[in-house]
Formats: C-alpha cells, sequence, structure tokens
C-alpha cells in the first residue's frame, strides 16, 4: 500500500509566484481567442459552447482543432517543465521537485476550467492535464494514452476514453514507482488522482448521458476534451 508523501509540502516564497503564473497560463482560453480572431465569433455560443478543442474544431475546421488541443496541451506541459523548475526552492531532481511540478500543473488545469479571463467558466480538463502528465513522466501519458485510444476506437465515446485516459495516469505513476525507476513518489500520485476526479466531474453531463443512452459516439456532436 502507498503512504501519503511528505512531499506535498506548502509552497513558500517564489514558488507561490510559479503556481499564480501557472494559473494565469492556464486560464489563457486559446480556442476563444482562435475563434474570435480568426471567425469573430464567440466560441462560448456556437457548437457545443464548450471553449475546449472539440468544439474548436467544429467551429474553425480540424486543423486549427488540433491547434486548439496542442496549445491546451502545452498549457500543462509549461508549468511542470519550465516554471515550476525556475521557481522551485528545494533540490533540483529531487521527489520534492516532481511534487512542485506537479503542484504547478494543477494550477494551470485549475486555470483551464475556472479561467479568470472568462469569468470563471472553462473547459473539461483533459488536453492540459494530459500535457502535464507527460512533462513528469511520458510513460505514464503513454499508459493512458494507450487507455483512451482503446475506449475511443472500442466504443466510440469519447468521453469516457477521456475519463479513463485521465484515470490511469495514477495508476501509471503508482507502477512506475513499485518498479524504482523513477524519481518521484507518491505525491505525484495523489496530484494525478485528484485531477483524474476532476476530469470525472467535468464530464458528468457525459455520464449522465451514456446511462440514458443518448451520448453520441465518436465525439460528433458532445462537448469533450479539454
Amino acid at each position: 500500500m502507498y503512504a501519503l508523501s511528505t512531499t506535498l509540502a506548502v509552497p513558500h516564497g517564489a514558488e507561490w509566484l510559479a503556481l499564480g503564473l501557472s494559473y494565469l497560463l492556464g486560464a489563457v482560453p486559446f480556442s476563444w481567442l482562435l475563434a474570435r480572431m480568426l471567425k469573430g465569433v464567440d466560441i462560448r455560443t456556437v457548437g457545443s459552447g464548450n471553449i475546449g478543442s472539440t468544439n474548436a474544431a467544429r467551429v474553425l475546421g480540424k486543423p486549427l482543432g488540433i491547434v486548439a488541443f496542442l496549445l491546451d496541451f502545452a498549457k500543462g506541459w509549461l508549468p511542470v517543465a519550465v516554471i515550476a523548475r525556475k521557481f522551485y526552492e528545494g533540490t533540483a531532481g529531487s521527489p520534492g521537485a516532481y511534487a512542485f511540478g506537479a503542484l504547478c500543473g494543477v494550477a494551470a488545469v485549475v486555470g483551464h476550467v475556472w479561467p479568470i479571463y472568462l469569468k470563471f467558466k472553462g473547459g473539461k480538463a483533459v488536453a492540459t492535464t494530459a500535457g502535464m502528465a507527460v512533462a513528469i513522466d511520458p510513460l505514464v501519458f503513454l499508459i493512458g494514452g494507450f487507455g483512451w485510444l482503446a475506449v475511443k476506437y472500442g466504443v466510440g465515446f469519447v468521453g469516457l476514453a477521456s475519463m479513463l485516459m485521465c484515470a490511469l495516469f495514477p495508476l501509471g505513476a503508482a507502477w512506475q514507482i513499485s518498479t524504482g525507476s523513477v524519481h518521484y513518489d507518491n505525491g505525484v500520485v495523489w496530484v494525478l488522482c485528484a485531477l483524474a476526479l476532476l476530469v470525472v466531474i467535468r464530464h458528468r453531463g457525459n455520464i449522465q448521458r451514456m446511462l440514458a443512452g443518448t451520448e453520441p459516439r465518436g465525439g460528433r456532436t458532445q462537448e469533450e476534451h479539454r
């Protein structure tokens, strides 16, 4: 059984600045900006109304939808890979450094879900959480990604695939810890568990439609991914 980590310490000094910067970056609504600049429309009023990249693909076309996805993905990657390393006041590469990086990733996800720039009404957190996961451990991201592919092309529910992917992130991290091949500890696992729960909560509408048998397959009309 995994014990609670002691590396999830309360930030101090410049670390608070890192968390604030991570939130502000995560809150940047790239899909909204692209739709506003290129089409002159508010993405919240068209398609599914979601500010994520799936709705951006509907409004702007698939190529720009991919651009929006990559930008949302980068919002999760940069706080872990760059911002946290710049401002962490402990030993670089230590379990504490990884745990603090994960907290910066959480701040970015919180920004995406509750963006200050759009009156705290944001997306579903999937792409940003995925970017955070790959920054922490690419193998953890691959484990989740295989789960996403299996569900997406097995049963066709993109929302369910996204939830499973994020649920596999903490399991993959726990497995990596058990092999002794990584420098992070259970602090990262608990952070990923919290984000997986957040993603499930953000997909509660998808869950209700799946239970009712009204959820479309293939992501054609439901909002998801971000």
